[in-house]
């Protein structure tokens, strides 16, 4: 089946989902919104701690939350890329609300601001302890209202079209690659759609699901990415994983593991070994509100040389009422397995969180790819550089999303539906009955990349990851070729495929740098875990 829109949106957080609206409020077009699983679904709904903008103007400024951008990602970040972020952030903020979003405000109607690790002010703007909930609820209900967006739940993106599939061979050297649009799974008919589209934007969001243990929800397979690359697009910065120091410690929940998030830390927690002692003194002035690639190895350091499985966050010197009211989710998770933060100490333990590699985008959202964006979590701006900065993901996202509908708008009227373009052939291919071998590797992937591409790597570990993702490559594309197509194997395809990235690209790096911790090149005397 041939289906056309004018703009083709892949993924339904809050960087798909403010384009969608941007794009469909022009009345230049009809907008198609494919989502993974259902519209709700998505890493910005998990997002707890909030949204970095400059609005208290008395004490805080542009410059401050530009320089804490760079400081954080190790002075890698592209300067273009955080100005743009930065300056735009306020009018990215108004824009949310205008949508729908409420954010916290304090009895005289300023925003209540929090403070988190790496930032020199209070900029964080929040909802309670789930503002990516708030956010992913404020903008699907407007969503919903408008007419010019067609929302597709659970279809699967499988690839992006390109010359490639009109029989033109197509190389990372070929000049005027362009997108025509993307084969996409229906799962009512099981069968592959083509969708045309004149603009197509990629905001799949992350790769957490790689690892063995993540914050992010099962979906987050790195789908844009690998469909990007394998459409032979530029991808850049992918061995800048980022593991968020504290995720609750309770064996058994790792997918997604549940998220301490890091206000918590800028509200006053202290980080302690299990017997109370304080550690991260002996890692960063800052102590627990030092960045996030700093504590997590601290963590990691802490963890190996005092053999135990997790350290632990101590907000009981808060006032209790004040600790439940600033974080009422947390409060009522913990209680649920028996942890009453208010009295007792918060396990923890580093777990992958965020990605700030992806596909290589302009200032405007668009990749390597002609007619094809790429924004949110699945994008390399050159924002995060190294290491992203706390809260600074989400309002990337919605400042990019604005960018990418400008350009699009813009040009659009110069693009055509390409009606060359054939559609799917799973001619010959037959039922996978193989479903036990796809389930065990995704558990090994998994296993792969936690256990050799983590906080701390070694060039020996890293080929042994390659050594084993590339056997795993070989046996998953041989089957690819012989069923047809389900979303559990064109998942494992793409976590392969981003695994191979992310270690080809560490190995690449022979430096230690923001996330990018090696033995082979370590940076401080104390990084020798």
């Amino acid at each position: 089946m041939i289906r056309k829109f004018d703009f083709l949106v892949i993924g339904s957080g809050v960087a798909g989902m403010s384009y969608a609206l941007q794009v469909a409020e022009s009345g230049k077009g009809k907008v198609a919104l494919v989502c993974k699983t259902t519209i709700d679904e998505a890493n910005t709904a998990k997002a707890q701690g909030g949204v970095a903008s400059v609005t208290n103007m008395k004490v805080d400024n542009f410059e401050k939350h530009i320089q804490d951008t760079i400081v954080a990602g190790d002075y890698i970040s592209d300067p273009a890329a955080v100005r743009q972020v930065v300056e735009c952030a306020p009018e990215g903020i108004r824009r949310l609300v205008e949508w729908g979003v409420n954010f916290d405000k304090k009895e005289n109607g300023e925003y209540d601001l929090h403070k988190e690790g790496g930032h020199s002010e209070f900029r964080i703007l929040h909802h309670a302890d789930d503002t990516g909930f708030e956010i992913q609820r404020g903008l699907i209900e407007a969503v919903r209202r408008h007419k010019n967006i067609k929302v597709l739940e659970n279809h699967f993106a499988i690839e992006i079209i390109t010359q490639h599939h009109l029989g033109v061979e197509v190389t990372r050297r070929t000049p005027d690659i362009e997108c025509y649009g993307a084969y996409v799974l229906d799962p009512d008919t099981k069968k592959v759609d083509t969708i045309l589209s004149r603009v197509t934007v990629l905001a799949t969001g992350g790769v957490g699901a790689v690892y063995a243990s993540t914050t992010n929800p099962n979906i987050a397979t790195g789908d844009g990415i690998a469909m990007a690359y394998r459409a032979k697009a530029t991808v850049q910065d992918m061995e800048f994983v980022q593991f968020h120091p504290t995720a609750l410690y309770n064996p058994g929940e790792t997918h997604p593991a549940y998220l301490i998030t890091e206000a918590m830390r800028g509200y006053g927690g202290i980080l302690r070994l299990p017997n109370g002692e304080k550690f991260m003194q002996k890692y960063d002035k800052r102590l627990s509100l030092a960045p996030r690639d700093i504590v997590a190895r601290a963590i990691d350091r802490e963890m190996k040389i005092h053999g135990i499985d997790h350290v632990c966050l101590d907000v009981r010197h808060k006032d209790a009422e004040e600790t439940k009211k600033h974080f009422p989710n947390i409060y009522k998770k913990c209680m649920s397995i028996g942890i009453d933060i208010t009295k007792d100490m918060i396990p923890v333990v580093p777990c992958q969180h965020y990605f700030c590699g992806g596909i290589k985008v302009d200032l405007n959202g668009c990749s390597s790819i002609h007619r094809l964006y790429a924004i949110g979590e699945c994008s390399c701006t050159g924002l995060h550089g190294g290491n992203r900065l706390a809260s600074n993901s989400l309002i990337e996202a919605v400042v990019y999303a604005d960018k990418a509908a400008a350009h699009s708008l813009e040009h659009i009227s110069g693009y055509e539906f390409n009606l060359s373009v054939p559609e799917w052939n799973d001619e010959g291919t037959m039922t996978n009955e193989e479903k036990v071998l796809i389930a065990q590797d995704v558990r090994e992937v998994g296993q792969i990349m936690s256990n050799y591409v983590g906080i701390v790597r070694s060039d020996l570990r890293l080929h042994r990851a390659w050594t084993r993702l590339d056997l795993l490559y070989e046996e998953t594309e041989e089957l690819f070729k012989r069923v047809k197509a389900t979303p559990d194997i064109c998942e494992l395809r793409n976590m392969i495929n981003v695994g191979y990235l992310i270690t080809r690209q560490a190995l690449e790096r022979k430096e230690s740098r923001g996330l990018h911790f090696t033995l082979d090149y370590p940076r401080h005397a104390y990084d020798q875990a």
